[in-house]
């Protein structure tokens, strides 16, 4: 067997039941959820558990369907997996999707899927970074005439950071649903105005759309975290929920004003933008945001507004 081709920058790719030689899937070895089946792949492969990349996989056998469904995984449609484990996930996703990419950084994975994943033919991986892969390139490829979804369980150590890198690269995708920590998902999901709002989830809803699906608990996953999790959607926008003069200071603006919680709006920018309280007063009255409010207090149009009045003061 061999591991598909390797391009340029060292990394491989391969379509399940093509580079491969066939397998008899998961379905010969029982299903994927269990933890008897887990630790006889593991150690058929000599594959452990990487805490760096925060690998804890799913063996609620509830969990992974009901993604799918509720990540909108059907005839017609596409979908990116981010992180495929031994396959639990990627198996729903296959069974629903016309075709189901999945970009997994774990070279040492790609065995095991070829064995689990023996049966469908609509499975490509991808072994590369998720943060330095070419998404549009590789939806145009993969996905040509379909909708396209994202779908993952993602590590709680980069959750940020990828959701933020795939809504900021505004990719043609419909959904993002995604299981994060369940504090995480609080904060993504926080409404505007809310004590659990923060940076994450006003830059999350210029984007999108988010909402908590459902909760899953610690023990769902082998290993198990020592925290629980949800499962979280955000429903992509076709344009951004504001429109502002600059993006850049727009979001320089959200994450000034969450710098410091407890400090009001005027101390806050004036200490994270560089201005003088005298300067940042009027802007915030132009704006009609009270000097004295916190950042949690604030609606999208408000920052927007503010992001503008800092925009114009610069134009002049």
């Amino acid at each position: 067997q061999r591991l598909g081709t390797i391009d340029s920058q060292g990394q491989g790719w391969y379509t399940i039941g093509q580079n491969f030689q066939r397998t008899e899937g998961a379905s010969a070895m029982g299903p994927l959820t269990n933890r008897a089946v887990i630790r006889q792949v593991m150690e058929k492969h000599g594959f452990t558990f990487s805490k760096a990349l925060g690998q804890n996989f799913i063996v609620n056998p509830s969990v992974c369907p009901r993604i799918a469904e509720e990540g909108g995984a059907a005839p017609g449609v596409g979908v990116i997996e981010i992180g495929a484990g031994i396959g639990v996930l990627t198996a729903e996703l296959a069974r629903r999707a016309d075709k189901v990419v999945c970009i997994e950084i774990d070279s040492r994975l790609l065995p095991i899927l070829a064995e689990t994943l023996g049966e469908f033919q609509n499975v490509t991986i991808r072994n590369e970074d998720v943060m330095k892969a070419d998404l549009p390139a590789i939806i145009a490829k993969e996905f040509p005439g379909m909708e396209v979804v994202v779908c993952a369980n993602l590590p709680y150590y980069i959750t940020s950071p990828i959701l933020m890198s795939l809504l900021e690269q505004q990719l043609p995708i419909r959904s993002i649903t995604v299981m994060v920590q369940r504090e995480a998902a609080r904060r993504i999901c926080a409404p505007p105005g809310s004590r659990e709002s923060g940076a994450i989830s006003a830059a999350v809803r210029y984007y999108s759309e988010p909402r908590i699906l459902f909760p899953v608990s610690r023990g769902s996953f082998l290993p198990a975290p020592e925290v629980d999790s949800s499962v979280i959607r955000l429903d992509v926008l076709s344009a951004p929920a504001v429109q502002v003069k600059s993006q850049e200071t727009f979001f320089a603006v959200v994450r000034g004003s969450f710098s410091q919680r407890r400090k009001t709006i005027l101390n806050t920018l004036s200490a994270a933008l560089g201005l003088t309280k005298e300067e940042l007063r009027p802007l915030l009255e132009a704006a009609g945001v009270s000097p004295g409010v916190r950042a949690e207090e604030l609606t999208l149009p408000q920052f927007a507004a503010i992001s503008d009045q800092l925009s114009g003061r610069a134009e002049t």
